[in-house]
């Protein structure tokens, strides 16, 4: 029987263990999707206990908590204090065995902390002691975690509207770590309100310089945020879509449209889709313009608790795995971008586990030799990024694609304690390569070639690929 989460955790042949230990673990991170707030980057938040850097904003635990039987009061409560949040969260750890929680958390504390104990309610206090006494030390404020973790870069989300201050004061402070912004317009296409849609045109013309009254004008104050974002080191632009948008349209029946909802009419559901598909076109225009990559994440369906998002808001983990049929509508998306030469490097990721080999053929469609891995199929995203919904993902791409072009893992994560997902990762990922070893299926021959490979995908790909 195998110790928990030893040396060789996850890692179940000899093969996987050099690949790990020899190659994977000693790369550095690019994490080029996440949810840090830039500002608790620039002020280098200090963190005054376990309880707070482990439960606040972390939608996955009160999730978690919340099918544990655990008062609403103790999760997301403004008058609980860290502790008593903290206390119910031990309460529910052993309860999350076989679900990802469980190995994240322990990775959490062994990796950031040195803590190798097993986190239950027994041992609880004395673990809360040791981490809080630690993270009261400057080296485990935001940046010394970013550093301890040996995080090159990050790249955050970000609206058109953001001033982007706090990248721009960490870029002056020379902070080791690269924080970016990443282009995330969503808001600028959602025109199902249309108040609140007329509201975010306001706010985008007056920080643009542009003033908006018709559809053109729209692309013209998106295009002076775009350069902006561009001259503070953006390199990726990030969609959060249910499907994709591949309606067709004239420009006419988008100025109409236009005028429409800003006037503060209720759109038709075909002129919605006409409208996004639009506003997705263009985007990709101004991304292919620049280089930059555009990632497309898709399939969530959010905000199913109308009574919590009421209470809550959004990103409180009331969001779940959609069911949309997408195969035509991505392919038309792609085929228009390439037949109007103004394809950019594109990163797709699926939420429901169904597409993982339509997408993974999908992007061999498209590529164009001009970059290798030009299109790729994105890593295990949200209620995938776990053993077995990263297992499946590589599969696919191994078997439809090149996975020795993928460009690896990310967080998606608001925590400055989720680096040890690229540990997970890598761990998964060589254990994966290093069982096809020994059982004969890849040769070992070629180990060393094996184990670029998986330092490639661990670093060099995103780093080439972002040209970071």
């Amino acid at each position: 029987m195998k110790n928990f989460m030893d040396e060789n955790f996850l890692l179940e042949t000899e093969t996987a263990k050099i690949l790990y230990h020899n190659h994977a673990s000693k790369m550095p991170i690019i994490d080029y999707h996440c949810h840090l707030v830039p500002e608790m980057v620039a002020v280098d938040r200090k963190f005054d206990n376990l309880g707070q850097i482990w439960l606040e904003g972390d939608h996955y635990k009160w999730r978690a908590m919340r099918t544990n039987g655990i008062d609403e009061r103790f999760i997301t409560g403004k008058e609980t204090t860290d502790w008593l949040k903290y206390e119910k969260w031990v309460e529910t750890v052993p309860y999350t065995m076989r679900n990802p929680l469980y190995h994240w958390t322990h990775l959490e504390l062994k990796t950031a902390f040195g803590v190798n104990k097993i986190l239950k309610p027994e041992t609880g206090k004395e673990i809360y002691d040791e981490c809080t006494a630690k993270l009261r030390t400057p080296e485990f404020s935001a940046r010394g975690l970013m550093n301890h973790f040996n995080v090159q870069v990050v790249c955050t989300t970000d609206d058109p509207i953001d001033s982007l201050e706090y990248h721009l004061a960490v870029q002056r402070d020379n902070f080791s770590c690269k924080v970016l912004p990443t282009w995330r317009p969503d808001k600028a296409m959602a025109v199902e309100v249309p108040a609140d849609f007329r509201a975010y045109i306001e706010k985008l013309s007056e920080v643009s310089g542009v003033t908006i009254t018709k559809f053109a004008d729209v692309i013209a104050a998106l295009q002076v945020r775009h350069d902006f974002f561009a001259s503070v080191g953006c390199k990726l632009s990030d969609h959060g879509v249910e499907e994709f948008y591949a309606d067709d349209y004239t420009l006419a029946e988008i100025d109409a449209i236009f005028d429409k909802v800003f006037g503060g009419t209720a759109l038709t559901p075909v002129e919605i889709l006409k409208y996004k598909s639009a506003m997705m076109y263009e985007f990709a225009i101004m991304d292919n313009a620049k280089s930059w990559t555009q990632q497309l994440h898709y399939g969530a369906i959010r905000n199913n608790n109308g009574r919590m998002f009421k209470q809550l808001g959004a990103d409180t983990g009331f969001d779940s795995i959609g069911d949309f049929s997408v195969a035509k509508s991505l392919s038309k998306f792609l085929n228009r971008l390439v037949t109007d030469n103004q394809l950019p490097k594109t990163i797709i990721y699926n939420l429901n586990p169904k597409d993982n080999d339509m997408i993974a053929t999908m992007i061999g469609n498209f590529q164009d030799g001009t970059v290798a891995g030009k299109i790729q199929f994105g890593s295990g995203w949200w209620f995938l990024d776990q053993e077995v919904g990263m297992i499946n993902q590589l599969n696919s791409l191994s078997v439809l694609g090149l996975l020795s072009r993928f460009v690896g893992m990310l967080t998606d994560s608001r925590s400055f304690l989720s680096y040890p997902r690229h540990e997970y990762f890598r761990r998964i990922l060589c254990n994966l390569i290093g069982k096809d070893v020994e059982r004969g299926a890849l040769p070992a021959s070629e180990l060393a070639f094996l184990g670029q490979m998986v330092e490639d995908i661990s670093y060099n790909n995103a780093k080439n690929y972002f040209k970071f």
